[in-house]
């Protein structure tokens, strides 16, 4: 009988031991699962702040743009009257020449602005997401 009791007891223990690491293994997944969700809002809230930022610059881009050619529209409009006051040919092709230049050179330096206001855009635009990735690096570095 002694030997029965024995068994049971140890049949208990080995229950109650397996009970209690089901108990620590729900724990801990519960843990991870946890933090799993906390991680994925963090990125989509990383990905709804570059879309804010995306929103503010293209607002931003569209309003240079519509000033740009509102300027250069006036200042079209200012080059005609100053040809059409032209006393000569020859006047009249050394202002189209000056002209020409200007807008030229106006064009390019335009250009150049918004080629380097894109690219810290860009770069604005893809912060957020890179930070979570260098989280999620981080994360899995002390994961492994």
């Amino acid at each position: 009988m002694d030997e029965t009791n024995t068994s049971i007891d140890q049949a208990k223990t080995i229950f109650a031991d397996a009970t209690e690491r089901a108990k620590g293994s729900f724990a801990k997944g519960q843990q991870i699962a946890g933090e799993l969700g906390d991680f994925n809002k963090g990125n989509v809230e990383a990905i709804v702040e570059s879309s804010k930022i995306a929103i503010k610059g293209m607002e931003q881009f569209g309003q240079t743009a519509v000033a740009y050619v509102r300027s250069s529209l006036e200042e079209s409009q200012a080059q005609a009257r100053t040809l059409a006051a032209a006393s000569s040919p020859t006047e009249f092709l050394k202002l189209q020449g000056e002209f020409a230049r200007t807008a030229f050179d106006r064009m390019i330096a335009e250009t150049s602005k918004n080629t380097e206001a894109m690219m810290k855009f860009a770069g604005e635009i893809a912060q957020p997401i890179s930070d979570r990735m260098a989280l999620a690096a981080d994360r899995m570095k002390v994961a492994a």
